[in-house]
């Protein structure tokens, strides 16, 4: 068991996983506090380290390409503050860092983990449902169903088209770009039955444009746990497939699908709802639509 405790976040290894718990400091991001706490397989670690500093040091997990669908909605774009996998590390604690670092490097070579690209996700995402009010719009995600409502400062001819409600399942792809400088961020979904526009975002009816606010980088989220519901990046285009040859017994059964939402997790996401409400990150109506949602899964 290693463990380093931090006011960035905690982290945790058994041998078989590293649990990454997101701080309570002010300093914390939040996206990492609205995406709580992560348990990330050993088999989707590709490597781990640890760079010191004078000020502070920096442990990294670095995962292999294709395991997180938040990695994979972020295109590489998350900030060192705003990344789940990088640890702020206090000068003193650089020899339990170095420590931690070893107990995963050596787990990885017992048990032979490649490090090369995944054929499916290893992690399922953030947890639903979220919602999201940024920009020039809000964007909901209930698991099943994309909504996107529009507010005042939304282009006329945008608000004109209404609000959107898109089942994930007529979803073909999901972008997200952070605000940069004087660039605006988005989020844009691409519908299998909508030809691709060219229009910008502003007038886009299925994006919602992102001005840099502090509620923006929460948009990462949504766009994340509609990826982990989209065919895995390695999964061939349609007419791709190559030929399969039916055994005499017939087709192969299909594999199980893992259940996403055990008892335990929907316990802590109750949970960190009510932290958030607490910190203010959560209006008392989102709370309760949020919890309502959560308890019905239960």
């Amino acid at each position: 068991m290693a463990e380093i405790i931090q006011r960035d976040g905690t982290w945790t290894f058994d041998g078989g996983t590293v649990r990454l718990v997101p701080g309570r400091d002010k300093a914390v991001s939040l996206l990492r506090r609205t995406l709580g706490e992560l348990a990330v397989p050993l088999e989707a670690v590709a490597g781990v380290s640890f760079e010191p500093g004078r000020k502070a040091g920096r442990l990294r997990l670095r995962l292999r390409e294709g395991a997180d669908p938040l990695l994979q909605a972020a295109g590489g774009q998350l900030t060192d503050g705003m990344d789940p996998y990088q640890l702020t590390v206090e000068p003193d604690r650089g020899g339990v860092a170095e420590y931690f670092v070893d107990e995963v490097r050596n787990a990885l070579l017992l048990d032979e983990v490649p490090a090369g690209p995944t054929d499916g996700y290893l992690l399922a995402g953030p947890a639903v449902p979220l919602s999201v009010q940024a920009g020039d719009g809000s964007a909901s995600f209930d698991g099943e169903h994309v909504r996107l409502e529009w507010n005042w400062k939304t282009e006329e001819a945008k608000a004109a088209a209404g609000t959107r409600s898109m089942p994930v399942d007529t979803v073909q792809a999901v972008e997200w770009q952070p605000a940069v400088g004087l660039e605006n961020g988005f989020i844009r979904f691409t519908l299998k039955n909508v030809p691709p526009t060219k229009a910008p975002p502003k007038y886009d009816p299925h994006a919602v444009v992102l001005w840099g606010f502090r509620r923006d980088p929460l948009m990462a989220l949504i766009a994340a746990a509609v990826q982990a519901r989209l065919p895995h990046p390695s999964t061939p285009a349609r007419g791709d497939e190559p030929r399969r040859e039916l055994s005499p017994a017939g087709p192969e059964p299909e594999a199980a699908r893992p259940v996403e939402d055990d008892h335990d997790a929907l316990l802590r996401r109750l949970r960190e709802l009510g932290e958030l409400r607490q910190a203010g990150v959560l209006t008392e109506e989102e709370f309760s639509v949020a919890k309502q949602a959560v308890l019905r899964r239960m």
